[in-house]
């Protein structure tokens, strides 16, 4: 791969390349990428979305939205020191094309931005209840009428997939999603691969799927014109990853790992002494402990500590980025940089003491089965009725429940895979809230 590719300002539409020197620095094409998502529905349906505490009212917790903006902040300095690192080793970048350090930066902040834009409520488990759903519920009837490809797509629901059908799928008068350049998709595409095979290597661009069958063709397309290097023989389509998608990874690692640390500790679920044991060993060589000692809450302690903690997680990321760009550039890196982070046992620790107190706790577990009943709940319901209006059986209930569906999602879908993805897709983008409220209108328990 090279970088004058894989910088690609290109658009879904366009019919010529856009060239870097020839833009408006007042309005880069890549800081137009991270306007067009900050300002979707969908980006602002991720406020009441959960991010670790499902449902909760605490004011300390993070949701979606200030999760992916808080990753989109570290993605932007991971780009930056990297992509000063990048122009100077590739002077011609600049002199020639017009490339700065900080176009690095504003494509991996838009990327990451955008990388839980997909992800449908509840947290994860939101994704097991899409899957659970065909797996082993009543969806379970369609199998037999899909591929195994499509199958895999439903029982395997992904948000990452579905974050890259709505930034790029079409619907009438809107052609090409938001038209993301391809540089901030190749950065966002985490697992450039379909369904199946499933996990066919350890390499972490293996480790789950990032387009569904729908997608293929186009995925397929951005791909190449980037001159991502292909890694699947036949009719099986995967690539490994665009170099910038590893630092959107690392920024969304850095943050989980710190600020949901940082979310249990505040909520009482860690005791300020794991923080001080654990983040001690990542800040050690930057702390002020004379500036600490003057911090008397127990708040302003762990946000020092978790600044110091992010800025070294972020500068060992670059380390290990740069000292790899050329097996990156080959495809010769099956890591995430974590993986090969000097911090990765510190940041081990830490995710296990999260999984035991946080993750695990009884009221995330609540919330979780809550969101589970809900999920399955209303995709029974709205795919049951989609399905019967469809094939013209639709009784009064099923019009009614149609009612519901928003303007936008009243579209003809003459497959039955695209009719159940459709469903999904619809269901994966409402809020936790949204999806409670349907909930209890369908089972007239709706308040006035």
């Amino acid at each position: 791969m090279n970088w004058e590719q894989l910088l690609s300002l290109k658009r879904q539409g366009d019919t010529s390349k856009r060239l870097r020197i020839e833009q408006d620095d007042t309005r880069l094409g890549f800081e137009v990428d991270y306007d067009r998502i900050i300002f979707s529905a969908a980006f602002r349906s991720l406020q009441d979305k959960t991010q670790v505490i499902p449902l909760s009212k605490t004011d300390f917790v993070h949701t979606r939205l200030t999760h992916s903006l808080e990753v989109s902040v570290v993605g932007r300095s991971l780009g930056r020191l990297v992509g000063k690192k990048i122009i100077d080793k590739y002077p011609h970048l600049k002199e020639v094309h017009g490339y700065h350090m900080n176009d690095f930066g504003a494509i991996v902040a838009a990327a990451s931005l955008a990388h839980d834009i997909g992800n449908p409520p509840f947290g994860h488990s939101g994704e097991k209840a899409i899957g659970e759903y065909f797996s082993i519920g009543k969806g379970k009837q369609y199998k037999d009428q899909l591929s195994n490809k499509e199958w895999q797509d439903l029982i395997d629901f992904e948000g990452n997939a579905n974050g890259f059908s709505v930034l790029t799928a079409s619907r009438p008068g809107i052609e090409g999603g938001l038209r993301i350049s391809y540089a901030t998709l190749g950065a966002f595409m985490k697992y450039p691969k379909e369904s199946l095979p499933k996990k066919p290597t350890k390499n972490i661009a293996d480790k789950k799927y990032g387009f569904f069958q729908t997608d293929k063709k186009f995925f397929e397309h951005v791909a190449k014109d980037m001159g991502m290097i292909p890694n699947k023989s036949g009719s099986d389509i995967g690539f490994e990853r665009h170099p910038l998608a590893y630092l959107v990874e690392a920024a969304d690692d850095i943050c989980y790992t710190i600020i949901d640390f940082e979310d249990g500790i505040n909520l009482g679920l860690v005791s300020e002494d794991f923080a001080l044991e654990y983040l001690i060993k990542l800040v050690k060589d930057s702390i002020d402990t004379s500036k600490y000692k003057t911090l008397e809450t127990k708040e302003d302690r762990i946000s020092y500590l978790r600044a110091l903690a992010i800025g070294s997680l972020i500068n060992d990321a670059v380390k290990v980025f740069v000292d790899n760009e050329e097996a990156i550039l080959n495809g010769k890196f099956p890591y995430a940089l974590t993986d090969k982070s000097k911090y990765k046992a510190q940041m081990d620790d830490i995710i296990k003491i999260s999984v035991n107190n946080i993750y695990q706790s009884r009221e995330v577990i609540e919330k979780e089965i809550v969101g589970y009943q809900i999920i399955q709940t209303l995709l029974d319901k709205f795919i049951t009725a989609f399905n019967n209006n469809f094939n013209g059986t639709a009784s009064n209930y099923d019009k009614l429940i149609l009612k519901l569906l928003p303007e936008r999602h009243h579209l003809e879908k003459e497959n039955l895979y695209e009719r159940l993805l459709h469903i999904c897709h619809y269901i994966s983008l409402l809020t936790d809230g949204n999806a409670l409220e349907l909930f209890d209108t369908i089972n007239g328990k709706k308040k006035d």
